[in-house]
């Protein structure tokens, strides 16, 4: 198993959280759920961490995958630099793994952000937006 097999979402980054997901819903595409707190993340190795809890996200299922949008606030964080940089866009592609820490350890690219929840599920960006076009993020569910 590389740490790529099963995707599970694409994010688009986007300026106004609200008016992206009302016009997904006109497209049939919902219904939408908030994304759960980011003050989850106990450990957390991100640029800026109060901009990292600030962030909004909203997902929707279409089928086995999601569809998240991120609105970021105003601090310096990944998300909004890519959207000052870029504008309004896919900003990573998420993969399901059972167990992130050691996906994270197979992985050979440098993480960008990783942040765990007490119970071992989080996530890791990995800096692979020069060579796959894209940010990946690996990703490991909590227990249900």
């Amino acid at each position: 198993m590389s740490g790529f097999d099963r995707l599970h979402h694409l994010c688009v980054v986007v300026h106004d959280i609200d008016r992206a997901q009302a016009y997904y819903e006109s497209l049939g595409i919902g219904p939408w759920h908030d994304y759960p707190p980011l003050h989850e993340y106990t450990e957390l190795d991100v640029p800026d961490p109060d901009g990292f809890r600030a962030l909004k996200y909203r997902y929707a299922w279409i089928g086995d995958q999601q569809l998240q949008l991120c609105e970021p606030g105003p601090e310096p964080t990944p998300q909004r630099r890519f959207l000052d940089e870029k504008g309004e866009g896919v900003f990573h592609v998420g993969f399901d793994v059972p167990d992130a820490n050691a996906a994270e350890s197979d992985i050979e690219a440098t993480a960008l952000m990783r942040g765990r929840r007490d119970n071992g599920s989080g996530f890791t960006y990995f800096d692979t937006a020069e060579h796959a076009g894209v940010i990946l993020e690996i990703r490991q569910s909590p227990p249900a």
